[in-house]
């Protein structure tokens, strides 16, 4: 106890320093934390609508990176039905389609189109007032709750798409969902969705049946009869399917999150590396002769050590909380800005937490490592005589 209550003391020597050092840091950390919560959440809300939904298998057009780039026939849609192994196919089209306010401006929206069977229907939420889509009609729209709420637009209202003010689409019900992007995007009939994107479909979900205890080996045969099927009127087209969790890892857009969300990181370690290292270094130079005094009575080589990086790892613990907060802070901010809030969830789970205390942990060991190294091997006679 009287080990930890003298590093602690050692730290509020310095009380400004002390405090600029855990506030640069914080503020490291916090946007590592954000961006390292944006990724992990995009990527859990993507996995656990499939989950949700039983998919088994996400069908694109090979070579695409993403769905918003894929497009092929509804006939490669029919053959896949058509083989005895899958149990249920459901298709869309989905694309970012420009919406014009009622003052001019344009501002884009995700579209999906969806038939009435589609998966997406079992879950989602309809808010009092509105209703479901109906077969057979046109120019319907039902938007995802936070969509609704940056547009201002309720049950009743209309939606114009490309300033096309003859072609008004009727809002039908306002959703929730548990998929962060459908509640930041809209739905319309499976028609009008290849009408408002251009494309025939952008890719298809599938459940397979199954019959025997080892579903993967199923799943792996429907995958392969998938990437078989071919369209005579479109020799070109190749298709993809592809188990969930593969999915999630290859998409494009995934992709670059957690990329940028991990060059934040390193970049966060660097910086906060270089500044833990200053104020350390700072630290055992002012405190040369105090070292050499703890030497001269005995302490060990191992026991400074530990007492310097003790210090460093107290200021990195203390700036994880400050970063944790900012991070919170940061995310609930960002939600309040309708450009971003239908694609980002400010929640922080405990992973993340816990991935962003490790590395700040790892940034009080790095930073303190040589100051502490330096500090271990002064010998007292010269540290006594340390001016």
């Amino acid at each position: 106890m009287y080990f930890v209550s003298f590093i602690l003391k050692n730290l509020t020597r310095r009380p400004v320093r002390t405090a600029l050092t855990v506030l640069g840091l914080a503020v490291a950390v916090g946007s590592m934390i954000a961006l390292l919560a944006v990724s992990y959440n995009v990527e859990k809300s993507v996995e656990s609508a499939f989950d949700r939904r039983r998919v088994d298998l996400v069908v694109m057009q090979a070579g695409k990176s993403s769905g918003l780039n894929s497009d092929f026939s509804e006939y490669l849609v029919e053959e896949a039905r058509k083989l005895p192994e899958v149990a249920k196919v459901s298709e869309g089209v989905v694309d970012v389609t420009d919406m014009t306010r009622d003052s001019g401006a344009s501002d884009p929206v995700l579209i999906q189109g969806w038939r009435l069977d589609n998966f997406g229907f079992e879950d989602i939420q309809i808010q009092p007032g509105g209703r479901m889509l109906e077969r057979g009609e046109r120019n319907k729209i039902m938007l995802g709750r936070t969509l609704a709420t940056n547009l201002n637009k309720k049950v009743g209202d209309q939606i114009v798409f490309g300033g096309n003010k003859e072609n008004p689409y009727e809002v039908v019900a306002v959703f929730k969902s548990f998929v962060v992007f459908e509640e930041g995007g809209a739905i319309v009939p499976f028609e009008d969705g290849q009408l408002l994107t251009g494309k025939r479909v952008t890719g298809f979900s599938v459940r397979v049946k199954k019959v025997s205890p080892d579903s993967a080996a199923e799943i792996e045969v429907v995958r392969q009869k998938l990437e078989a099927l071919r369209d005579a009127k479109d020799t070109t087209v190749r298709l993809a399917a592809q188990t969930p969790d593969t999915y999630v890892t290859s998409v494009s857009q995934l992709k670059l999150i957690r990329a940028v969300a991990w060059l934040v990181s390193a970049i966060a370690l660097a910086i906060g590396v270089i500044s833990m290292l200053n104020t350390m270094a700072m630290s055992v130079l002012e405190r040369t002769q105090e070292i050499g005094i703890l030497r001269a009575v005995g302490w060990p080589p191992l026991r400074v050590i530990s007492m310097i990086l003790g210090e460093a790892v107290v200021l990195a613990s203390i700036a994880a909380v400050g970063g944790t907060v900012i991070a919170f802070l940061g995310l609930h901010l960002l939600t309040l800005s309708p450009k971003v809030n239908g694609f980002i969830e400010p929640e922080l789970a405990l992973v993340v937490i816990l991935r962003g205390v490790g590395i700040t942990v790892l940034i009080g060991v790095l930073g303190g490592a040589y100051p502490a190294f330096r500090a271990a091997h002064l010998l007292p006679t010269e540290a006594l005589r340390h001016d």
